[in-house]
């Protein structure tokens, strides 16, 4: 184990998924014999540029990458059907950075519009004085007790690009014109600082995610604490005085732990209903059928089958729910639909 400057660190483009980390000032580094883990922060330097050319910063800006450049990101999962299958690899040898966000694992599978992952080699995994590794899950935010928010709206989807992060940022804008105090908030996905910036754009008045809870990412997490982060998250948010939250929960129902959640009792509960995101009209209908089969209360569809009239109608010929464009969900007129439709189902629950 190495002590290493924390000049140099400082030095190093630093990735979003480390965000909440505080660099130890008497760090040190990893011996090459160190397995790493989910979570653990790394320093590695850049050899060959596939399809991330850029990484994602704390602040939000995306930094030029270049070959020789040293990057701080956190090992992790991905599961991204349009992007990278890939692990935590068993030794600190070379291997990826598989998001833009910041996360270092050996890609198994990618798209084939991708160039291939862009090529790291780890330095080691920064320690601190005691020698202990630095890992993004020893920043989570404490857990709280508490309600809820008064009112908790689910986002699901048919797949990654479906429509979901805009569709919950629609729900955002169209409660938020209407005088709420929304809350967003994602669950699962890779770490990346476009859609909680997105809420914000969008109105939310917090805005939290699966980092604020210790985790690069979520694909390989246990259920158990994916369920127990989501309603520590809402505490929090009902804690800054959001009367609503809308929750996105990334990739599509055939995703493992999405479909673990949507399967599981604790997360119908947390919802009052949900809006389905979809990419076409044969998985609109079918995502709508599965939700429903499992006891979700499924106030509408909408995401990016909706920009199609074409498409929209034959959603409509099929499905006994509401369709909704990105604009629907801004009306004040939706969000009165919406309400009511919320009342009437915590109604049709009591009896």
């Amino acid at each position: 184990m190495e002590p290493i400057a924390l000049p140099r660190l400082l030095a190093a483009k630093r990735s979003y998924a480390v965000r909440r980390v505080d660099l130890p000032a008497r760090a040190r580094l990893s011996g090459p014999g160190y397995a790493p883990r989910a979570g653990d922060v790394v320093l590695a330097r850049i050899t060959s540029l596939g399809s991330h050319r850029r990484i994602e910063l704390p602040t939000g800006r995306k930094a030029s990458l270049y070959v020789g450049d040293e990057v701080i990101l956190a090992y992790g999962n991905r599961y991204a059907p349009d992007q990278y299958e890939a692990y935590v690899p068993e030794t600190l040898g070379p291997c990826h950075m598989v998001a833009a966000g910041g996360i270092a694992a050996q890609a198994a599978a990618w798209h084939e519009k991708l160039a291939g992952p862009t090529a790291i080699e780890p330095i080691g995994v920064v320690c601190g004085a005691d020698g202990e590794p630095v890992n993004v899950g020893q920043f989570a935010l404490p857990a709280l007790a508490g309600p809820l928010p008064s009112a908790v709206f689910g986002v699901f989807g048919t797949s990654m690009n479906a429509g979901k992060t805009e569709t919950a940022a629609a729900l955002v804008r169209g409660f938020t014109r209407s005088g709420y105090r929304v809350g967003a908030l994602k669950i699962t996905g890779t770490a990346s600082g476009g859609d909680p910036w997105l809420m914000r754009d969008s109105g939310a008045a917090d805005v939290l995610d699966f980092t604020d809870s210790g985790l690069a990412t979520t694909f390989g997490v246990p259920i158990d604490t994916i369920i127990a982060n989501t309603g520590n998250l809402l505490r929090r948010l009902n804690r800054a005085g959001c009367d609503l939250a809308v929750v996105e929960i990334a990739d599509g129902l055939f995703q493992d732990e999405t479909r673990r959640l949507a399967a599981d009792p604790r997360v119908r509960s947390l919802f009052d209903g949900v809006m389905f995101a979809a990419g076409d009209a044969l998985g609109a209908v079918d995502g709508v059928g599965r939700l429903s089969s499992l006891g979700h209360h499924v106030l509408g569809i909408s995401g990016s089958v909706m920009r199609s009239p074409l498409a929209a109608r034959e959603v409509l010929s099929n499905v006994q729910v509401p369709a909704y464009s990105l604009s629907d969900l801004q009306d004040a007129r939706t969000v009165s639909d919406i309400m009511t439709g919320i009342l009437s189902g915590r109604l049709s629950a009591a009896e």
